[in-house]
């Protein structure tokens, strides 16, 4: 009996359980939520699949089915996740003993002193829906690799009822014995290929074989330790240090296209804006700022791609000078006459926070304007996104927004779009 265990807490159709939370009549109902633009289904219910719905299916080509059968659709609603999301971690991190959230929708958790892990994850699981109403399945084992084999093992079977542990060596067996080895988490569809080639045709068998080396020389180290994290033995370590991103890029396909570089400087504020915030999430400040826009190539209309970017003398994580810096980029490359589709703006060539030298000959952000930063972000986390906002953003998205037909309100992170009984 293994005692040190790890948990992987997962919210289950997160996206559409968040939808269902302030829609109770669609319970037991088919869900289903759609990329940018309206594109395509990238989340559903267990009632959804069983209609057939696969995973990235273009809404056109499911229209009529969704019609046919009540099908409840759904655009995305990024500040309504978020904030479920946030609220889920929150109760994770205050009833565990420590947590490391993994994605939107998932989080590890420690369980080692845990007397009872199946009780406490039963628990935890009621407690999660009971306050804030998410389904979660949690999967619980001594290793990253196979919590997560029995997390999907709780998702699927009923007798499991959201919760599995796999805490001795014959349990892990017999779930490994089950799982396809292109249905292991950290396994492709090309590495799957390459495994089948050696023989290794379920999770079992990758545990049981025999020449580490070669595992090693095909699948390098990463390889190696998830057969070793199958073996029981901890590979991945609990809240590893997460790397830094090296660059980040905010893009969007608009939902009509755009002529002017009124609305076209509005648009990109509003990408640089959501990368200057992610930047300063992780304590970061950047030298390079690129934007872009493009045309729509499926169309036979003139095409024209623009591109500009500089860098900087001194790093900087604000808002308001990436802003700046890329209406400029965009009054040196902008050509008018074109119908632009698309466009986005990248933050590269990063540096700590807390660890960067500074051209004295230059500008560089003065402790004010980390105060102002820190306090338009402090409002924003609490008040709802963009409560706060720069002028350049414009007042509204009309003219560039994306195709959301299907939106639900924000119903907690906007004062306008409250709940109403």
């Amino acid at each position: 009996m293994y005692k040190n265990l790890i948990g992987l807490v997962d919210c289950n159709s997160f996206y559409c359980s968040c939808e269902r939370i302030f829609r109770p009549d669609l319970k037991n109902k088919p869900v289903i939520v759609l990329s940018n633009n309206d594109g395509c289904a990238i989340a559903r219910t267990n009632e959804a699949k069983t209609l057939g719905i696969e995973m990235g299916a273009p809404y056109f080509k499911i229209k009529n089915l969704c019609e046919k059968k009540n099908v409840a659709v759904f655009s995305t609603n990024f500040s309504l996740y978020n904030n479920i999301s946030d609220r889920v971690m929150r109760l994770l991190k205050k009833e565990c003993p420590e947590v490391e959230v993994y994605s939107v929708d998932e989080a590890f958790i420690d369980l080692s002193g845990i007397h009872n892990p199946e009780a406490f994850s039963r628990n935890l699981k009621d407690l999660i829906y009971k306050n804030i109403g998410i389904p979660v399945s949690i999967g619980v084992a001594p290793t990253k690799v196979l919590s997560k084999d029995a997390n999907k093992i709780g998702k699927k079977s009923k007798k499991a009822n959201g919760v599995v542990v796999l805490d001795s060596n014959r349990y892990i067996d017999i779930a490994l014995e089950r799982t396809k080895i292109e249905d292991l988490w950290g396994v492709g569809r090309a590495n799957a290929e390459k495994m089948r080639s050696l023989g290794i045709k379920k999770a079992i068998d990758l545990k049981t074989y025999q020449n580490d080396k070669q595992i090693r020389k095909v699948f390098s180290i990463l390889g190696l330790r998830m057969k070793k994290e199958l073996e029981g033995i901890k590979c991945f370590p609990f809240n590893e240090l997460i790397v830094k991103k090296k660059e980040i890029m905010c893009s969007r396909t608009f939902g009509d296209s755009v002529f002017s570089i009124i609305d076209l400087k509005r648009a990109i504020s509003n990408y640089i804006s959501n990368a200057a915030k992610k930047l300063r999430d992780q304590e970061s400040k950047c030298l390079k700022v690129s934007v872009f826009a493009r045309t729509n190539s499926f169309k036979s209309t003139p095409q024209y791609y623009m591109y500009g970017e500089r860098i900087l003398t001194n790093p900087t994580s604000n808002t308001l000078k990436l802003i700046n810096i890329a209406h400029e980029l965009i009054d040196l490359n902008f050509r008018d006459g074109f119908e632009y589709k698309k466009a986005g703006a990248k933050i590269s060539s990063f540096m700590d926070q807390q660890e960067y030298q500074i051209d004295l000959l230059d500008e560089a952000d003065t402790l004010a304007n980390e105060k102002l930063m820190k306090a338009i972000d402090a409002i924003n986390d609490r008040e709802g996104e963009k409560t706060i906002k720069s002028l350049a953003c414009g007042t509204d998205d009309q003219a560039w927004k994306m195709n959301r037909n299907f939106k639900s309100p924000r119903y907690t992170t906007s004062w306008g779009e409250l709940f109403l009984f």
